[in-house]
Order: C-alpha cells, then sequence, then structure tokens
C-alpha cells in the first residue's frame, strides 16, 4: 500500500445516479464471467480438454480473450480457466504417442485429428496451421495469460522458447537468417521451415479447396492461395495425372513458394515482442525493429509496394524473376492484401511499442497511400482501391466466378486505419480516414453495427464517430448490441441439454460467450487488437487498487470519451450504492506513455495533479463519477507486463 499512498490521486464528488453506459458495462462483464464458467462446464472435461475437433489455432481461439476480460474486471477463475484451456489444447496436439490427438477419428470429419505441436509449439505436423494468419490467431491466448498474470514461470519460459524459433537461436528450428533478415519460408515451426510439399499440398494451395480429403474437390485457377507466376503461366487441366509433370509442379512449389520469406511474417514481431514485454531482454527488440527495418527497406527497394515474397538474400521475386506478388495469402491470392495488411499492422504497432518511433508506423500508412494512390471512383461516386495484383496490374473487382471469389474489399476497410490512426494520433491519418469516409457512400457510418467479435472491424466505423463528435450515444448503443448478443450466446448454451456423448458425437464449435470488442473500445479507448498476432491496444489501463489485481474494481464502469495526441478524456463511474473503489490508472496498456498532469473536470474541486508518471489513483465514494483530462506523453517508457506493485521487474518465480 505504501506505493498506492505514493500516487497521485483525485476524488470523485459528483454523486447521482450511474451513467447507462457504467451499468451495461458492468451487467456484460457480470454476463460473460458466467457465460465462460457455464461454457468451460459443459463443453471440456475438467482438465480443459474441449469436447470438439478442429486445427490447432481454433482450440486455442475458444477462450483466447478471457483474461482480456479478468483486465476490464472479470473474476479471477477467467484467469485458472484460460490457463488450463490452454494448457490443455497444447497436451492434446502434443507429438506424443498415444494421446488423444493420434487416437481419435471423428464420424463426420474424413481426417484424423492430428498433432500439430513439438515443444509446445506449430509443427511440421500439420503446416497449414503454421503459417501467420493462423498461428496470430491462435498465438492471441497465450499473449493474453500474460495480461492475466505475467508472473507464471511456465509461460515466461515458453515465451523465451517460442521467440528463439524465430530470432535465429533454437538449432531444431532453423527459420531465421539474421545476415540477409529472412525467415526462411512463408510457413515456420518449432522444426523449422515447411519444404516438403507433396503433390495433394501443392493442388491444395495453389487451386483451393481440400483435395487430400474432399472427394468432391473441383480445382480453380491457379493462385488461390499461392502462384507459380512466372515460372508457370497457367496450370493446365488434371496436370496432377502426369506423374512427371506433378513432381515437376511439387517441386516448383516447393522451391517458389516455400523458399521465400512473405510480408505476412511480419506478424511473427507479435511473438517476439510479447518475449519483450516479459523479460525486458534487448535482444527481442532489436529483433522487432531489424526485421520491419528489412520490410521497410523492400518496399523502397520495389517502387513503394510491399512485395509479398522475397528471396533466400532478401530480394524482392528474387525466386520469381523480379515478380514481387505470388506468394501465400499475398497480393494475388483470393484474399489479395487482406492478410498482408494484418500483419503490417501488428509489425508497426509493435515496432512503435518497443521503440517510441513514430516512423516505423509508414510501414502500414505507406500500404494504405499505395492503395489509395491507386484508387478510383466506381459509376455511384464510391471509393474503390484494388484489392489484387495480377501480371495485368492491379485488379478492383472479383474475378471471373468459374475462378474464384475475391474476399478481400474493394472499400478500403477501416481495420487498419483505425490502428494506424489510434497509434500515431495524426492529422495525417485522420484525414485519411476522412477520405475514406467521403468514398464510403454505401456505408451510413452512424449506423452502430458490431460484427464478429473476433476479426470484424464493423464497429470501428461508429466509434470514429464518436470520437470525431458525431454520434453522442455511440457507448450505450453499441454496449447494449453486445450485450444482446452475448445474451443470446449465453441463453443458448443455457438451451442445450444434449449430453457430453451427443455433444462429442455433433463435434460442433463451442461458441465463445466472451466478448470483448466493444469493451475494449469503451473501457480501453482504442480499436480491439489485431487479431491476427497483435499486442493489446489501450489508451488507458486498470488496476483494483484494494485487491491489488488488474482490471476495473467491483462495480466500476469506464469510459474513454476523448482521444487527442496529447491526452485523453475519462470518465469513471462507481454504480455502488455503499462502497467506496480506489483503483490505479495507467498509461497505455503496458505503461509506454507519461501522464503529466491530470484534471477533474466538472467535480466541486477541479483538482488538478502534477504526475509526470504512468500512474496515478483514483477514490470513487458510493454512486459517484468523475470526468479526467489526462495530459501525455506518449511512447515515452519501455513498455512491461509488469504490473504497477512490481517494483523493478516482474518478479518470476522459477525463470
Amino acid at each position: 500500500m505504501s506505493m498506492l499512498a505514493a500516487l497521485p490521486n483525485l476524488t470523485a464528488s459528483r454523486t447521482g445516479a450511474p451513467p447507462a453506459w457504467a451499468l451495461l458495462e458492468r451487467r456484460l462483464i457480470d454476463l460473460m464471467e458466467r457465460g465462460a464458467v457455464m461454457m468451460s462446464t459443459k463443453y471440456a472435461e475438467r482438465g480443459g480438454q474441449w469436447y470438439w475437433y478442429d486445427d490447432l489455432d481454433d482450440h486455442y481461439e475458444r477462450s483466447y480473450n478471457w483474461c482480456l476480460l479478468y483486465n476490464m474486471g472479470g473474476g479471477e477463475q477467467l484467469v485458472d480457466l484460460a490457463l488450463r484451456h490452454w494448457n490443455a489444447s497444447t497436451r492434446l496436439f502434443d507429438d506424443r504417442d498415444g494421446n488423444r490427438a493420434n487416437c481419435i477419428e471423428y464420424p463426420n470429419r474424413p481426417n484424423v485429428l492430428k498433432h500439430s505441436i513439438h515443444n509446445e509449439y506449430y509443427s511440421l505436423a500439420n503446416p497449414g496451421d503454421a503459417e501467420w494468419h493462423h498461428m496470430g490467431e491462435g498465438n492471441m491466448g497465450f499473449y493474453d495469460l500474460a495480461l492475466g498474470d505475467p508472473t507464471i514461470s511456465e509461460n515466461v519460459r515458453r515465451a523465451r522458447r517460442f521467440a528463439a524459433m524465430f530470432i535465429g537461436e533454437d538449432p531444431e528450428a532453423d527459420n531465421y537468417d539474421p545476415v540477409h533478415r529472412v525467415l526462411r519460408g512463408p510457413v515456420q515451426t518449432s522444426q523449422g521451415p515447411w519444404r516438403t510439399a507433396d503433390v495433394e499440398d501443392a493442388k491444395q494451395y495453389l487451386l483451393g479447396g481440400h483435395p487430400r480429403f474432399d472427394p468432391n474437390w473441383k480445382p480453380k485457377t491457379m493462385g488461390v492461395r499461392a502462384s507459380l507466376y512466372p515460372a508457370v503461366q497457367e496450370l493446365e487441366d488434371r496436370w496432377w495425372e502426369n506423374p512427371e509433370r506433378a513432381a515437376e509442379v511439387t517441386r516448383l512449389f516447393n522451391e517458389i513458394v516455400l523458399g521465400s520469406d512473405s510480408a505476412c511474417n511480419l506478424a511473427a514481431t507479435g511473438l517476439v515482442t510479447h518475449a519483450y514485454l516479459l523479460t525486458g531482454d534487448d535482444k527481442y527488440r532489436h529483433w522487432v525493429l531489424d526485421y520491419v527495418e528489412a520490410w521497410m527497406d523492400r518496399i523502397a527497394q520495389n517502387g513503394g509496394i510491399i512485395p509479398d515474397n522475397v528471396g533466400p538474400t532478401g530480394k524482392p521475386g528474387e525466386l520469381r524473376d523480379g515478380v514481387w506478388w505470388g506468394t501465400f495469402y499475398g497480393w494475388n491470392s483470393y484474399v489479395g492484401w487482406s492478410h498482408i495488411f494484418h500483419s503490417l499492422a501488428v509489425a508497426a504497432e509493435c515496432a512503435l511499442l518497443v521503440s517510441g518511433d513514430y516512423g516505423y508506423l509508414d510501414l502500414l500508412r505507406s500500404q494504405i497511400k499505395v492503395l489509395l494512390d491507386h484508387a478510383k471512383t466506381g459509376e455511384n461516386g464510391e471509393l474503390l482501391v484494388p484489392n489484387r495484383a495480377t501480371k495485368d496490374g492491379f485488379v478492383y473487382g472479383h474475378v471471373e466466378p468459374n475462378k474464384w471469389d475475391a474476399t478481400s474489399s474493394t472499400n478500403l476497410r477501416i481495420y487498419e486505419l483505425s490502428h494506424l490512426y489510434h497509434a500515431s494520433m495524426a492529422k495525417e491519418d485522420y484525414d485519411l480516414i476522412l477520405r475514406v469516409r467521403e468514398g464510403d457512400v454505401q456505408r451510413d457510418w452512424n449506423q452502430v453495427e458490431i460484427g464478429a467479435d473476433r476479426a470484424e472491424w464493423d464497429s470501428e466505423y461508429s466509434r470514429f464517430q464518436y470520437y470525431d463528435g458525431q454520434l453522442p450515444d455511440w457507448p450505450e448503443k453499441a454496449l447494449s448490441l453486445q450485450y444482446e448478443r452475448a445474451l443470446e450466446h449465453y441463453q443458448a448454451m443455457v438451451d442445450d441439454d444434449r449430453s457430453r456423448d451427443q455433444i462429442i458425437a455433433d463435434n460442433l464449435q463451442p461458441q465463445n460467450p466472451v466478448h470483448t470488442k466493444v469493451l475494449t473500445q469503451a473501457i480501453f479507448g482504442s480499436p480491439q487488437y489485431m487479431y491476427h498476432g497483435g499486442m493489446l491496444r489501450a489508451t488507458f489501463r486498470y488496476y483494483d487498487a484494494e485487491r491489488m489485481r488488474p482490471g476495473l474494481p467491483a462495480d466500476v464502469g469506464a469510459l474513454v470519451d476523448e482521444l487527442r495526441d496529447d491526452g485523453a478524456g475519462l470518465q469513471l463511474a462507481n454504480t455502488s450504492r455503499n462502497q467506496t473503489r480506489r483503483l490505479i490508472v495507467q498509461a497505455g496498456a503496458f505503461g509506454e506513455h507519461d501522464f503529466t498532469r491530470v484534471r477533474s473536470v466538472g467535480d466541486a474541486s477541479d483538482a488538478e495533479l502534477s504526475v509526470n508518471g504512468r500512474l496515478f489513483s483514483v477514490e470513487l465514494p458510493p454512486t459517484s463519477s468523475i470526468r479526467i483530462d489526462a495530459s501525455m506523453k506518449r511512447f515515452a517508457n519501455n513498455p512491461s507486463y509488469a504490473f504497477p506493485w512490481h517494483g523493478n521487474g516482474i518478479p518470476i518465480p522459477f525463470p
């Protein structure tokens, strides 16, 4: 408590009925915590293994954000449950003989549950899981365990071990070339890069679908997930039936596609940043910056456009006669720029976080500008950006139905833009969003939508309008929609009267009842983290000063109501009628910012305090609320998972 006593403190003096947004937040937190407990009890063994089969990353995703809910004010049991399920999934997919992953076949799936883990991380046994779109998804729950408790010795050792696989320290996982600053291929694992695709793999990644298991598989035109262009201009029909041609195409796939670093690999910066946040070891920081700078150099070498592939010596299109597109989930694939931009955002945010240098945001900003520089106006005045790159240049719409449907948007989505602007708070990036809004003629940005909970960005449009002063009732509307969604999922579990054996036989994916997107936006004042491997974004983070744990105290709601480049506005409300609550407010998700001054606004005292540090405290008497104007110096500190009372470092019992 001596640490708490030394903090600058504000005390709320305004009392009255709690605001609607605060009551909604507390109802949501309570409902979703009960939902997590019910899901864990009903759809999993006591040891944590789900009654369900799918890919490894999907197992991890079932409870990925439960520690994040804990950081919003959910109960302690959320951390224990999240850890139990993560450990159970890791054991389930481990490559030991005799575990469930190697001995159970589900009747409604044509393939056996595969072991996919070696040394507790993704292995070569199932390389389809081990590219960064999916590894990034699967890693989110592991990252969030440190938000719940960064002192778990086993997880700190895991973070070091996993990072070693990608920075050149693990001899069994020869993934990184430090001389040329390349990751050796688009798929890297705990056993090194994947280089041994067979003909069925080549068919799957070049022509789409799952030919190994699907008896009704039909090939599409080359380039669905990857391309061999220009070595192969077009693949002839049924080429795999000619043994010599099948061997040649497979060889080219292994050499060209699997032999090149991919821009999607920039999401690896999240895993290495995670290790830095736990340990403070500068070797992780240096690797993140070195790898990001390597790709920024490649953008310059490629005329301002990020190549989706570079060869063994780091040259764009090195194995493709200079063609800069064609790799796994790259510019030419059915997802177009989508997966690349996920990774750009993860890497730009990580580089800024560990360095404090805003220049690294150009990694992402430059490519957003590439799309806008090549934009055109549709017949209805809509701003259209390219969604794919081909031998004929950029294309702007879905390709022919007999090939495949592109899924990347011809509208520039707000997903990455919202992250860029939250990181920079620069007028330059605000103006980019205004340009997109002006050209988004078919969307009403004032329509509050929440979309799916994980990687969707529908809620970012109305959130931007709120901070732009055009949608003052956004918090209540968004939280109400989120509550309806959470209640729907909770009630579905209540109504599910199947037996355990029937649940196992049905093999239906259990739906995560924890929805943290809108709570993140309101409580932390940030977009939800980049789902494919990004770190938590937060303007403010909170700790219960009495229970000495992360998260808002019981009964307390928080709303970030203003964002600017030198600070932010924060409302806090205590909904309890008889209990005083005390909390610590931190600048940034990882203490990366500093508060300079904080001032209560609208209270009788209008107190103002000098802080000049990353923490201050607030006392909230019963039914009281306070609005705080916080002046900040952003990205002024080395970030860390450490809690305020950890002192000079995270106290890891057995490092």
